[in-house]
């Protein structure tokens, strides 16, 4: 009797073993997705983690049947789950839940209620050349003929054939029906259906359009290839547009000549449009995009797709692609290595899709590529340490040098009556002269809204979230909470007294906007933030309508700091560069820096050169002086001496333990006890309980602990302690505080790597 351990898309065991009926024996493996029962009347999809022949010592129940013929998780993707649930402290069932799109994880109380949640594979009409037509000579002969006689067959046959050997999807051909009709009655094209999810992932085209590299980036090219022939991974650090998706974009083609998968992973969903067009005018129109603003049904055709591809595939995604099961991985290119996007903070598995990447290359045999101007200090570590290969572009791409760069004090323009609403008179004198010479502007403010909160001058009440710990921001017509998405009408009184002076506090991008507007009102303005951006289409508008030079300043949060390349933009202007320093997070100088970096590297990308206005009430600040000159190497200097002082990453790991409930008195309790138990194992390593910086969100109260689990040794004496030590303590204190009746309904999560 064979038997098979079925990982179950919930937070339970790691597994559930089920018995193989004779109808299956042969056809399970690892990596299968299969229907099996659950509970009394429950049938869920699972995917098989192994099949053996020792009978458990409990009775089972049968695998009901198998949902494809083949597995669609690859035996790579399979060990990387393994390593995230342990890693990331959670269950092979979280890391399913997270990896397969939802179609793949088909639920229901009855066999159809199953049959509608499961995924049902989509037939196209596609077309081909058939052998008659295929070969040069016969292809050019037919050709000929319908030149002269049938000009709109002529063009369809042309377009199939430069869209490759097929088969073509319908929909992706200008030919009418009749045209193609009248092509398959000649006998030079052969119409059918098949599955969608059949259709080759990738069919890249005979020859790359490679960009042509400058001498520098040449150079960098070689020292890539030569830095990864000893190193499974490699940091491509180079300045703001030095031209380092160039360079990856050779080192991806050499991959895909090869015959083997490459997955080149962005931060942001709003990027991949932007750069998707990059990336297929190089590599052709098959490359596959992989993100959560596709559909269910996309998102499910493309992952099987994938998993009955060959190889040579070219995938572009975020976060979620690394659980893509590609068939022969050669290269992971991680763009903005250090971009916070790249880690999941809720639900579990709250994994970094970089740290992902390098551990699914080793398992895989493929290598991976680090791309930043302002790296993670953990990667800049492991780089200067030799863990990782390091290879410098320090020259801006076409010669063009690096932007002037002005710290403005913004208490000294008010004191001098230079300041108009909440611009310094050096920015707005660079963006007059700017916009009167046809160029283009950008200012970065890291708030949306027109303010953070709104108070009455009379009484002091400030409007709060009912449900969060948090004020209102304030927007033109509503208050809203940034954390819930709670909303009420804009009040025109105070809700506390009544009284009619009712004043806001700070800005937000909606705030500058409409200065800018004032100021500027020839100008045309436009605003990139998540208000503005609820849709792809919207973001490919505002985008598309700066690049096209129909707008002429852009406001925006970090969107408009990441990955965007737009030629006519000569001024930069950053807003309250000193509330990005002011956060609470060990973290706040280095993505200060980064983000100040990135915005800067927007201005001047072409011949003209740009302008960066940093205005800020601590003009005398280290970091932001390190941020104006670009100096990277002493602002990591800086703070890696800091954090090995106190014991932060890279010089120790952090797990962030998490309690939440909706009464604040047994929350209290249960964190006290936890207190007790892990104290006397970990010493002065915990820190806490305290409360987040927003202590209550959706009517949960939160109280966390900080646990410092140390590499090496550090200044304070600590020793090193295994992560299997930190996390098998954690598991057993936390099981034992859930055991407690009165803390059962108690929320408990693990942030393993926090950001």
């Amino acid at each position: 009797m064979s038997y098979a351990d079925i990982i179950l898309p919930q937070a339970g065991p790691p597994f559930f073993t089920y018995r193989v009926g004779e109808d299956l024996l042969g056809r399970l493996s690892s990596g299968c997705a299969v229907a099996v029962p659950l509970g009394a009347r429950q049938i869920v999809g699972g995917i098989i983690l192994r099949v053996h022949d020792v009978e458990p010592a409990f009775p089972t129940r049968p695998v009901r049947r198998l949902l494809f013929s083949r597995p669609i998780v690859s035996p790579e993707q399979m060990r990387l789950w393994e390593w995230m649930a342990e890693y990331y402290m959670c269950t092979p069932g979280e890391v399913m839940t997270a990896a397969l799109p939802a179609l793949l994880k088909p639920a229901g109380f009855s066999e159809e209620e199953f049959a509608a949640d499961e995924f049902q594979a989509r037939r196209v009409r596609t077309v081909a050349l058939t052998a008659a037509a295929s070969g040069e000579g016969a292809f050019n002969e037919e050709c000929e003929k319908l030149r002269r006689r049938a000009p709109k067959q002529y063009h369809a046959l042309v377009e199939i054939a430069a869209l490759g050997p097929g088969p073509i999807p319908r929909s992706e051909l200008k030919a009418g029906a009749a045209v193609l009709v009248a092509l398959s009655q000649k006998g030079l094209i052969a119409i059918s259906e098949c599955e969608a999810a059949t259709l080759p992932a990738n069919d890249p085209p005979a020859a790359f359009r490679l960009p042509e590299l400058s001498p520098a980036q040449r150079t960098a090219l070689d020292e890539l290839r030569e830095a990864l022939r000893y190193h499974n991974t490699a940091l491509l650090f180079g300045v703001p547009s030095s031209g380092k998706s160039e360079v990856c974009f050779h080192a991806i083609a050499g991959t895909l000549a090869k015959g083997r998968d490459v997955l080149l992973m962005l931060p942001e969903i709003a990027l991949t449009t932007h750069f998707v067009q990059r990336v297929r005018r190089v590599f052709g129109p098959g490359v596959v995009v992989y993100h959560s603003a596709l559909s269910p049904r996309q998102r499910a055709e493309t992952y099987i797709r994938l998993a009955r591809s060959t190889g040579g595939t070219l995938v572009v995604g975020v976060r979620s692609a690394i659980f893509l099961p590609l068939p022969r991985p050669g290269l992971i290119v991680v763009d903005e290595e250090q971009d916070s996007s790249y880690k999941q903070s809720d639900p579990a598995p709250r994994y970094n899709a970089r740290d992902a990447a390098i551990v699914l290359a080793q398992e895989s045999g493929a290598k991976v590529i680090l791309a930043s101007a302002t790296p993670s200090l953990e990667t800049w570590a492991n780089a200067q340490g030799g863990k990782y290969g390091l290879v410098e572009l320090t020259e801006r791409w076409g010669g063009t040098p690096p932007p002037g760069v002005t710290i403005s004090d913004t208490l000294r323009s008010a004191r001098r009556g230079e300041r108009r609403g909440n611009f310094n008179k050096e920015l707005l004198d660079r963006m007059a002269g700017a916009l009167g010479r046809g160029e283009q502007a950008i200012v970065f403010r890291n708030r949306r809204g027109i303010a953070p909160f709104i108070e009455c001058a009379e009484c002091g009440h400030v409007p709060r979230c009912g449900h969060c710990a948090i004020p209102l921001s304030v927007h033109r017509d509503s208050l809203r909470c940034h954390y819930c998405g709670a909303s009420t009408p804009l009040p025109s009184l105070c809700p506390a007294c009544g009284g009619m002076n009712l004043a806001t506090k700070g800005f937000g991008t909606e705030k500058i906007e409409e200065e800018l507007a004032r100021l500027f009102p020839a100008a045309r303005v436009a605003r990139l933030d998540r208000d503005s951006t609820t849709s792809e289409r919207a973001f490919r508008r505002i985008i598309g309508d700066f690049e096209a030079g129909a707008t002429d300043i852009l406001v925006g949060t970090q969107m408009v700091t990441k990955g965007l390349d737009f030629a006519g933009v000569s001024v930069v202007g950053v807003l309250g560069a000193d509330n990005l320093l002011n956060h609470p997070d060990f973290r706040a100088s280095e993505n200060a820096f980064a983000l100040i970096m990135q915005v800067a590297g927007r201005a001047g990308r072409r011949d003209v050169r740009g302008q960066v206005v940093i205005q800020t009430v601590s003009p005398g600040s280290r970091l932001i002086a390190q941020a104006a000159a670009g100096d990277y190497r002493a602002m990591a200097a800086d703070l890696l001496a800091e954090r090995a002082m106190y014991g932060y990453p890279p010089y120790a790991r952090l797990v962030r333990v998490m309690l939440r409930h909706s009464d604040r008195e047994v929350l209290g309790a249960a964190a006290a006890r936890l207190a007790e138990l892990l104290r006397p194992v970990f010493g002065e390593r915990l820190l806490g309980p305290q409360p987040p910086v927003v202590e209550k969100i959706k009517g949960e109260y939160a109280l966390i602990f900080l646990l410092k689990a140390p590499r090496g040794t550090l200044s304070d004496g600590a020793g090193a302690m295994p992560m299997s030590t930190v996390r098998e303590t954690l598991r057993a204190t936390s099981a034992a505080i859930l055991a407690v009746p009165d803390f059962r309904r108690i929320t408990l999560t693990f942030d393993v790597d926090p950001r």
